[in-house]
């Protein structure tokens, strides 16, 4: 994981105790041949820093940003309010007693103008979100489409087995 480099793809969290579920969305990307960006940035506690970085990232070659947070989880949508880039967002759960449904609200209930798209809550969400991120990818990029192509295949593959298994 980098601060700042030339790669399509950054990944952003609100806290470093986000990190331990964020490694699984930067490992997936990883599989894709995708080394991100990995930043923490705060929209509560470094809402300048969080600004500059969106308003930028297009410059540096970022492509889509994935961005988690638990709680009130404005951070995607602080990130799409200063970018036209792709934003993903992944709901986070913080230890708050509501299993992460208030960082999924608060992803997810984006107004109109400032999209987020938003993954399921927690580790199955950061995998996805690092899929999704390369699936737009490969709307312009034809070996990003053709890695998403075979992986698709591979869990195609996956499933027949383990059907096979219990026959």
């Amino acid at each position: 994981m980098v601060s700042e480099k030339t790669t399509p793809v950054a990944v952003v969290m609100g806290s470093d105790s986000d990190l331990k579920v964020m490694k699984s969305c930067v490992k997936q990307l990883g599989d894709f041949g995708i080394e991100p960006v990995v930043r923490i940035i705060s929209a509560h506690r470094t809402p300048e820093i969080a600004a500059e970085f969106a308003q930028n990232a297009a410059n540096k070659g970022i492509k889509v940003i994935i961005a988690a947070a638990g709680m009130a989880a404005h951070l995607a949508g602080a990130m799409a309010a200063k970018t036209t880039l792709p934003i993903i967002g992944v709901p986070l759960d913080s230890g708050s007693g509501l299993g992460g449904l208030d960082a999924l609200l608060s992803t997810l209930q984006m107004p109109p103008g400032v999209p987020v798209a938003t993954v399921a809550i927690g580790k199955a969400g950061a995998k996805n979100a690092a899929i999704l991120a390369v699936q737009i990818l490969a709307l312009a990029d034809g070996e990003f489409a053709e890695k998403i192509a075979d992986f698709k295949k591979a869990q195609e593959k996956k499933v027949i087995e383990k059907d096979s298994a219990i026959q």
